[in-house]
């Protein structure tokens, strides 16, 4: 089904991003590459039978209808956006700085939003498109160190969750997906108290599942229609059924966390 199609993955340059970008490609699909670092972008393309290079900041809300322009006249459509650009955080909420709130509900929340704002109304002309957006589990519950990610990817749920509802009828699909522990720089690249890179992975992050594997079961749920893909295994699976079958027990389970000093532990051993 994706031989031919035009797909838009942002934060093509690395990680899930550039997994989509390889399965896609080896599956037929023409892609537009979309990032920051025009380098990476470029070298992403190399592996793809048919792409453009499309670097933006994704924050840069005024920039997306010229961008948007851009895509759509490559190949006169998009049949699929993946909302996937997106930064993390490790840090307690007591000790976070604003900005950085400001800075993660930015770049993960409102900028998928008003990339899509710009391509669903052409999706609908077009007679119909897909949507996948790459939320998190830390989406599906309020996870420790992370309550600027947690809510910025919550609302990223919510948000396509409205969009299925109001469009399904006009032709649009959405999946959301929501990975757990992935091989790819996402705590490295996290953003602590100050706003600063973190600059180290997590021992959960480096022993999670590959790229590859993320990128195919991704496809894998586009291919049979599902609508959420909860992308985890193990105790973080556990988790997100906790969090629907027995929201107090997790919430005890996860205060306890912190009690026993799992802020202390991530920043001594670079996390577990």
């Amino acid at each position: 089904m994706f031989r031919g199609q035009v797909w838009w993955i942002t934060g093509a340059s690395s990680g899930i991003g550039q997994g989509l970008a390889r399965e896609l490609a080896a599956r037929g699909a023409a892609l537009v590459l979309s990032g920051r670092n025009r380098t990476a972008l470029e070298m992403v393309a190399k592996e793809c039978h048919e792409a453009l290079i499309l670097p933006f900041e994704v924050t840069d809300y005024a920039a997306i209808p010229a961008i948007t322009d851009r895509a759509w006249a490559w190949k006169g459509r998009v049949d699929a956006l993946v909302n996937n650009a997106g930064v993390s955080q490790r840090s307690l909420s007591v000790e976070t700085e604003f900005s950085v709130y400001e800075r993660i509900i930015a770049i993960d929340l409102l900028a998928p939003i008003a990339l899509t704002q710009a391509n669903l109304p052409r999706m609908v002309s077009a007679g119909g498109g897909r949507i996948v957006a790459i939320s998190s589990v830390a989406g599906l519950f309020g996870a420790p160190l992370r309550s600027g990610y947690s809510a910025a990817k919550h609302g990223l749920i919510g948000y396509h969750d409205s969009v299925r509802c109001e469009t399904a009828h006009l032709g649009i699909s959405v999946l959301v997906v929501a990975p757990g522990s992935v091989r790819t720089n996402v705590s490295r690249n996290s953003l602590l108290a100050d706003g600063s890179r973190r600059g180290v992975s997590d021992v959960a992050i480096d022993s999670g599942m590959s790229v590859e594997e993320a990128a195919g079961a991704i496809l894998a749920a586009v291919d049979g229609g599902r609508r959420e893909l909860v992308l985890a295994t193990g105790p973080e699976l556990e988790i997100v059924k906790l969090r629907r079958s027995d929201p107090d027990a997790l919430f005890d389970r996860m205060a306890a966390t912190v009690q026993a000093g799992y802020a202390q532990k991530m920043a001594r051993d670079k996390g577990s």
